[in-house]
């Protein structure tokens, strides 16, 4: 894709409303417009990349400002408290009611997402929003890398699959991943933030590998936390 369709792309994105996609746009916009400068030897045209550099970073400048906003918790929805070894609650019963045709875009803020039982709770949560969301189009998940070699592999095995899955669904799945974040939020594009104490992490992973639980998180026991809906603040 060249550099002008690109950022063509990105405009549009943000024009539509899916900030999360428009920005990886940007971003990656920006990085090849950097690589053109420094094989462009001509003056002329290297000043001419230059100015379209400097312009498009002050709009990549405003719509990290929009998301910054939009992303940030304004009025209190509602307060969902589940005690430890509680029973009868699942992604669909928590949050399917917010999961509705306007979510285009969803961001996954999780810093665990790597043992088995982690990855199985993202498929879960993953089948309800595309169920449920006819328009979504980008689903990107911020998460950290896991710590031993083997589990990583899984980790990016998964994330390969989760990716081949989606696209076929033309769905966008992205991993970004930090080595900070410890924050557990989903961000979804209907400015409603879902903020979880233990992130997808609610449900105890199953004592046996054959019992009720499996397939059905209702019969599954969770483990004691906090979850807060938020509409997000709109930007001025």
């Amino acid at each position: 894709m060249k550099v002008s369709e690109i950022m063509k792309k990105a405009l549009y994105l943000e024009d539509v409303g899916r900030y999360l996609q428009a920005a990886k746009f940007y971003k990656y916009g920006l990085s090849e417009l950097l690589d053109l400068r420094e094989c462009e030897y001509n003056l002329r045209r290297r000043n001419r990349l230059l100015r379209i550099s400097e312009e498009f970073t002050s709009y990549a400048d405003l719509l990290r400002m929009k998301l910054k906003t939009v992303q940030s918790k304004g009025k209190a929805i509602e307060r969902i408290l589940i005690a430890d070894g509680a029973k009868g609650h699942s992604y669909k019963s928590l949050f399917g009611k917010y999961m509705s045709d306007g979510v285009k875009e969803i961001l996954i803020e999780d810093p665990y997402v790597w043992e088995h039982y982690q990855i199985q709770n993202l498929i879960m949560f993953l089948e309800l929003v595309v169920g449920r969301c006819c328009e979504l189009k980008f689903v990107q998940l911020k998460t950290r890398k896991a710590h031993r070699t083997g589990t990583r592999r899984e980790q990016k095995k998964a994330s390969e699959s989760l990716k081949e899955d989606l696209r076929k669904r033309r769905i966008i799945f992205d991993v970004e991943y930090s080595k900070s974040m410890h924050d557990r939020e989903i961000f979804l594009g209907n400015r409603l933030i879902i903020s979880i104490g233990r992130g997808l992490d609610i449900f105890k992973p199953l004592s046996r590998k054959y019992s009720l639980g499996m397939m059905d998180y209702n019969f599954r026991e969770c483990g004691e936390t906090k979850i807060d809906i938020f509409k997000s603040k709109r930007f001025q």
